[in-house]
């Protein structure tokens, strides 16, 4: 069986990623402007990027941007550490 998709989805599916990893990196530059977070392999948590008060404020910000809610026993640093993480979070609770 194959999956077929017109290049325009495609292009909209790759937009959409794009935008959400975009909007995160901007969520985290607002909460924390002195880091880049466009970096790929770092824990912004063991590198001190962000602390306990930060993963609070952007499970916030991200429920009001995303339109979500996230479940407390999910706000544990490793889903928070990375870029990747968060977008797994984010798809878990409804992000697509």
């Amino acid at each position: 069986m194959s999956i077929t998709a017109s290049p325009k989805k495609i292009c909209w599916i790759i937009f959409y990623f794009t935008d959400m990893k975009e909007k995160i990196i901007e969520i985290l530059s607002d909460l924390r402007p002195e880091f880049d977070f466009t970096q790929t392999g770092v824990d912004f948590i063991e590198e001190g990027m962000l602390d306990s008060f930060d993963v609070v404020a952007l499970v916030s910000d991200l429920e009001n941007q995303f339109g979500i809610k996230i479940d407390g026993v999910d706000v544990v640093p490793e889903n928070f550490g990375t870029l990747e993480a968060i977008e797994s979070i984010l798809r878990k609770n409804g992000v697509a």
